[in-house]
């Protein structure tokens, strides 16, 4: 004979478990971890990201580095004489001056020569500035030679403000300054 299974003395069967009940729930559990997740990594990584983003983006404007070939020979472009007169120290003093400079590849001959009036304006004014004492000693034209060589460069490419706020200098066409005539008067 067949048993039947008779209610619990409640009267009531015991509910059944509802499959979808559960699925339900680990669906809403999975959703909130990742939502939780997500607001994370935007709050707490989301800064970094910008950063380097920006520092990214900072490299990619830099001009690539020109790789100059063992081979090739150097680039020079002669200036035309440079005379100004000097801040005075004991009466009037004159400096003439006659340049070349060292460029890092032929085409920047074309750039370098665009740049003409600015470069003798820029390089005018610093040597104005100059006293004869300075000018004198080995030191001091080789230290006016790399200021030179700065101020080409900074008249070819513009130095850039870095996230600190500080001007960098630009690394130009120019890689140095001879002088073929320096005379003081």
């Amino acid at each position: 004979m067949a048993k039947e299974e008779k209610p619990a003395e409640g009267g009531e069967a015991p509910p059944k478990k509802s499959k979808k009940l559960l699925i339900i729930i680990i669906v809403l559990v999975v959703v909130v971890l990742i939502a939780g997740a997500a607001a994370a990594v935007l709050l707490m990584g989301g800064k970094d990201d910008h950063a380097e983003d920006e520092e990214v983006a900072e490299e990619t404007v830099k001009k690539p580095v020109k790789k100059k070939k063992a081979d090739a020979p150097p680039v020079f472009v002669n200036l035309d004489p440079f005379t100004v007169n000097l801040v005075p120290e004991t009466g009037d003093q004159y400096l003439q001056v006659v340049l070349s400079v060292e460029l890092d590849a032929p085409e920047s001959q074309a750039t370098l020569a665009g740049m003409m009036p600015r470069i003798r304006n820029n390089v005018t004014l610093l040597l104005s500035s100059k006293k004869a004492s300075e000018l004198q000693p080995k030191e001091g034209k080789e230290k006016l030679a790399i200021e030179i060589q700065n101020e080409i460069n900074s008249a070819i490419e513009p130095p850039t403000k870095n996230k600190q706020g500080q001007v960098v200098a630009p690394e130009g066409p120019v890689t140095s300054v001879l002088f073929t005539s320096f005379i003081i008067q």
